[in-house]
């Protein structure tokens, strides 16, 4: 079985892909961007602000999902400015101090709006315990 969690961006049917996919106990969260419920940036400026609600959108795609984010089991927090990878880090661990996931870090040159400073992505095994 296959089920898309939709966000409702704009993006989603102008690249064509969804917020999130599960097949089976298994999901993967696309690049999520520090989007306000009104599709407008948010905390421009503030990389851990905005590390922080990319995070709280995953965890609502993880829970649209049937899934925890205990069922975390990697990141990718994509940045503009390596330099800033302390401040995201501080997000993350906010989200997955007990759980720690496997996290990468790296730096981009760019992305689709030039305000955002972070996109994260998350890849999830649904616990067989539950």
């Amino acid at each position: 079985m296959r089920q898309q969690i939709n966000s409702g961006s704009p993006f989603e049917d102008r690249i064509g892909f969804s917020r999130a996919c599960r097949v089976g106990p298994y999901l993967a969260i696309a690049g999520t961007a520090p989007i306000c419920a009104d599709g407008k940036v948010a905390h421009e400026g503030d990389v851990y602000a905005q590390t922080r609600r990319c995070f709280e959108l995953v965890a609502e795609a993880v829970h649209e999902a049937g899934l925890q984010l205990s069922d975390v089991i990697r990141t990718r927090i994509m940045l503009t400015n390596i330099d800033e990878w302390e401040r995201a880090a501080v997000a993350h661990r906010e989200f997955f101090a007990d759980i720690k996931p496997a996290c990468t870090f790296v730096e981009v040159s760019r992305f689709i709006d030039k305000h955002w400073l972070v996109e994260v992505e998350a890849d999830c095994v649904a616990s067989t315990d539950k």
